[in-house]
């Protein structure tokens, strides 16, 4: 498993960050995920055998936001 930070740009409400912690959640090798409105945040533990972090960057980006860098 690996650990990640995405740094999400403009995440505009609590709810949108409810909206994409449940994505991120739902996709295949994403064993956990949180995200923080007020940091703008986002914590991902996955398998990287079986999700990439452009993977990732897609299925944020499905919500309408987007991810600036990762740490």
């Amino acid at each position: 498993m690996k650990n990640k930070k995405l740094y999400l740009k403009d995440l505009a409400c609590p709810d949108c960050a409810q909206k994409v912690e449940k994505i991120l959640n739902k996709q295949t090798g994403v064993r956990e995920a949180k995200v923080h409105y007020t940091t703008s945040k986002a914590k991902v533990e996955f398998n990287e055998d079986e999700i990439t972090i452009d993977e990732l960057k897609k299925a944020v980006a499905t919500t309408g936001y987007e991810v600036e860098r990762v740490s």
